[in-house]
């Protein structure tokens, strides 16, 4: 028998966007559904951030130990216990999730129902439990937060190969011997070079002419090059065409400028993109509209096609990280509970890329501004020329800012270098203040660290150096 069961507001998905929510909605006096397939937190705390990033800080330990006779420091040889890495992941990621659920939890007119759910009209939904039974919940306001999952590219015989994704390849408890890279986007960077300094023989294949295609040419070369210093095998307009697996090992066949190679490895990681969880929802008898890919649409106040129905974090499409996520959440918290008229308009997306050296990038880059035609100046500074960077011998890559050239506004910023996502930072608290980039180059800096590296930055530009 289903029982039905009406509520202030439900939402769909407990990422870094929905949780929050959920508590600020029920804390303000709204009887709230938070509705969860799987584990409180979301791709962040769970397939993500958390993880992921806990995993890159064991590979640059590895990464130290093996230089570490470059700083006069003599260690033994340097092995890698995978199991090891894997359980301190997988405890970190519990410590998160188990926080979040607890908090969920104790809070008073929330229900954290766990379940499958789709809608089955406007504002009304099902709700199937891992046990098989069925709920039917409705709400004046449903807010959905569920995610995007890895794609799957169209490649012959891919189906018939055991190919790795962001969360499977976490679960590995061996070291690959060669790891096989399908992707040139972040994620496949990431694990690329964490796969790399755990000991693997890593190629990566890119179709596109460049790594990481939304950044400007020399920011991705100069990636690239990083990646290729540290032993691996970097393939641009490279396409896979086929993909077989046989005698214990992977077989990829690449076309790369006409011409055909098959690339042996043990592992397959595919990482060619995210496609959004709107398959399962049943949209249509809402009323909520998506685009070509899937993703929902919204307007700059995150209101769906539907009345009362809102979508926030990857799931609308657009930047999918979870500071934008949560800052979704706030938005809906401004318009909704404190009467305020928030909305995405001029939102400023910050990003790191955390690879070692990190790439840090803010507002727009280079590409960007000379197809908008605007008059800028370009502000350019190799890590080699930073003082602190040099003391901690890791000079690799170059900081760069994007400046009006009339207003000496602050457009945008790459920062790949030590601490790129720190020190991006600084520039973006300069824009958001609507600081011209004349604060940062005379500003007072700490010696020696990185932030004292805007002053040169700006300095080098001024002198045309």
């Amino acid at each position: 028998m289903t029982t039905h069961q009406q509520y202030d507001a439900v939402i769909v998905g407990s990422g870094q966007g929905g949780t929050p929510l959920s508590t600020a909605l029920a804390q303000a006096g709204m009887h709230t559904a938070l509705v969860e397939r799987a584990h409180v937190g979301g791709t962040c705390i769970n397939e993500g951030c958390t993880p992921t990033k806990t995993m890159v800080a064991s590979g640059r330990v590895a990464y130290l130990a093996r230089r570490a006779a470059d700083y006069g420091v003599h260690t033994g040889p340097i092995s890698i216990d995978l199991g090891k890495v894997r359980e301190r992941k997988r405890s970190i990621v519990d410590s998160f999730r188990n926080g979040s659920q607890g908090r969920v939890e104790k809070t008073g007119n929330l229900d954290l129902i766990f379940g499958d759910a789709r809608f089955t009209g406007p504002k009304t939904l099902a709700v199937r439990g891992k046990d098989g039974g069925e709920r039917a919940i409705s709400a004046n306001y449903v807010f959905i937060n569920a995610g995007t999952r890895a794609s799957r590219p169209r490649l012959d015989g891919l189906d018939g190969v055991s190919a790795l994704d962001n969360v499977s390849v976490m679960e590995l408890d061996r070291v690959p011997d060669h790891l096989l890279v399908l992707g040139g986007g972040y994620i496949g960077l990431e694990f690329g070079q964490l796969f790399r300094r755990f000991g693997s023989r890593v190629t990566i294949v890119q179709s596109g002419g460049h790594l990481l295609a939304r950044e400007d040419p020399d920011i991705a070369e100069e990636v690239a090059r990083i990646l290729q210093q540290d032993g691996i095998d970097v393939l641009l307009n490279a396409k896979a065409s086929r993909v077989s697996q046989r005698d214990g090992s992977i077989h990829l066949d690449v076309q790369q400028q006409g011409t055909g190679r098959t690339f042996t490895g043990s592992h397959l990681l595919v990482a060619t993109g995210r496609v959004p969880n709107t398959d399962g929802l049943g949209l249509a008898a809402a009323g909520v509209h998506t685009d070509e890919r899937g993703f929902i649409k919204v307007n700059s106040r995150l209101e769906t096609t539907a009345s009362g129905v809102y979508a926030i974090g990857d799931i609308k499409g657009g930047p999918a990280f979870t500071h934008i996520s949560y800052d979704d959440f706030r938005i809906i918290r401004a318009n909704l509970l404190e009467k305020g008229n928030a909305s995405t308009d001029g939102r400023l997306v910050p990003y790191t890329v955390f690879i070692d050296p990190q790439l840090g990038r803010v507002g727009l880059t280079e590409t960007d501004a000379r197809a908008r035609n605007q008059n800028i100046r370009v502000a350019k500074l190799p890590m080699a020329s930073v003082a602190r960077a040099l003391e901690v011998d890791e000079t690799r890559g170059f900081m760069k800012a994007i400046v009006d050239a009339e207003s000496g506004q602050i457009l945008g910023a790459a920062v790949l270098g030590i601490e790129g996502g720190e020190v991006m930072a600084a520039f973006e608290i300069a824009m958001m203040g609507k600081l011209p980039y004349t604060a940062l180059r005379d500003g007072v800096f700490a010696h020696p660290t990185l932030a004292e590296s805007l002053n040169n930055l700006f300095m080098a530009m001024d002198s045309g150096r």
